[in-house]
């Protein structure tokens, strides 16, 4: 027969466009959010709210971008990344304009949990790993989703200094004030009219519009698609997923992956200043992980196109709770603040490569990206609990202790649900044709 090939028969793009677009990308959308917990304290103290306030909006973020990853996933797989991560970068600047403007725990809640949460959806890896799975030869496509999320840990190294030092600025913004004024020179009022976190916010939402022209490099060409061979529509496919048992075991890792991460990453700043510790420790055991993640996410990808991904899962789930134990049995020094986070670092995101790499070798690219927002929704349900329950646990017990151990629990559950999952191709049936 003259059946055309499959669309992924080739790379529509380089790979090395690919990589350098997707990777930018990543590192703004991820490099942005990795500093949040930096803003807790801040924002809470100028406006009043207690620390649940804060921890409810970024809990709606994280389960708003897990809800809305599938139908975003969806979006770019039918009509292209492209759209998708414009309109994603569009509100991602917008949320942070209004989360910096916003007065209210109600409109907070909108601006930094709804908006944001949803603009996360369109920036990130579901998006970003459908066109790597789309564009890069099976043999490589661990390695280069690697490369891709060790992107976002640098953007997390990054962003979280720059983030400390934006919001510090409140001297140097009084003092330009004072000098405005001696002078008689007018000063732009959004830099001058309160305190530095929000005009940080502004500027970091100029940043995240930079996500606008790296799209353009991710543009993928129409090519007709195949109606022959396992060309599925999206009820198939997800019939097809949720009723695999591996999918439903990646998806229990996945929620225990996001409880662990989203609770340290917002939640331990505050911990280590309210037991003493200086502001920079906060701020270097952040961008601690941000480095370390980048050796970790990328040599996550590596070793997945070498050994069994299930191992690597269950390896980093089991070690993430090693880690903690020994950080909670330890004296709190910086030096121990610095060890857990370099050790973290290098689990932090490291599942995720192994993670998407067993999907696309399960089921196939064609729906790449929904099926990895699915999997990224349960990440999210786990992330929700986490930061939320890291700030109504603490209002209510004066004490992060609890969902410290719980950490460690879901740690050693996740690393048995991985074992069992098979990652070879899925075995289909005979094709049957399709409806026009």
């Amino acid at each position: 027969m003259n059946a055309s090939p499959p669309p992924t028969a080739a790379p529509r793009l380089s790979m090395f466009q690919v990589l350098l677009c997707g990777a930018m990308i990543v590192t703004l959308s991820m490099g942005i959010r990795h500093g949040f917990g930096l803003w807790l304290q801040p924002i809470t103290m100028d406006r009043g709210w207690t620390r649940e306030t804060f921890a409810f909006a970024l809990a709606i973020q994280n389960i708003a971008w897990g809800i809305a990853g599938p139908f975003t996933g969806m979006l770019a797989d039918r009509f292209g990344p492209f759209r998708v991560l414009a309109v994603g970068g569009l509100l991602y600047a917008l949320g942070l304009v209004l989360m910096a403007l916003s007065t209210s725990g109600l409109a907070f809640t909108g601006s930094a949990g709804l908006l944001i949460g949803i603009a996360q959806s369109g920036t990130t890896y579901a998006v970003i790993y459908g066109v790597i799975a789309r564009n890069v030869a099976p043999d490589k496509r661990s390695w280069a989703m690697g490369v891709a999320a060790a992107a976002g840990s640098f953007g997390q190294f990054l962003m979280v200094p720059v983030e400390n030092w934006l919001i510090s600025q409140v001297a140097w913004q009084d003092a330009l004030f004072a000098l405005g004024r001696w002078l008689s020179v007018p000063v732009e009022n959004w830099l001058i009219a309160g305190a530095g976190w929000q005009s940080a916010l502004l500027v970091l939402a100029l940043s995240a519009l930079l996500i606008l022209p790296l799209a353009f490099g991710l543009r993928e060409p129409q090519v007709a698609k195949p109606v022959h061979s396992h060309s599925q529509s999206i009820v198939q496919a997800l019939r097809e997923a949720f009723g695999y048992r591996s999918f439903q075991l990646l998806m229990a890792g996945y929620f225990v992956c996001g409880f662990q991460v989203v609770f340290i990453g917002v939640h331990m700043p505050s911990y280590l200043k309210d037991q003493g510790l200086s502001p920079q420790v906060a701020t270097y055991a952040l961008a601690l992980i941000g480095l370390f993640n980048v050796f970790g996410t990328y040599g996550a990808g590596v070793l997945g196109q070498r050994y069994p991904k299930r191992y690597l899962l269950s390896g980093i789930y089991g070690l993430r709770s090693v880690a903690i134990v020994t950080f909670l049995l330890t004296p709190l020094t910086p030096m121990s603040v610095y060890i857990f986070s370099a050790v973290m670092g290098v689990l932090w995101l490291s599942t995720v490569p192994p993670t998407n790499a067993v999907l696309a070798q399960i089921f196939g690219v064609q729906h790449m990206s929904m099926l990895s927002g699915f999997v990224f929704l349960s990440h999210q349900v786990g992330s929700f609990l986490g930061v939320w329950l890291g700030g109504k646990l603490y209002d209510s017990t004066g004490s992060y202790d609890v969902v410290w151990w719980l950490a460690v629990a879901l740690g050693v559950a996740a690393a048995l649900v991985n074992l069992p999952v098979r990652e070879g191709p899925i075995l289909r049936g005979e094709p049957r044709p399709q409806a026009a």
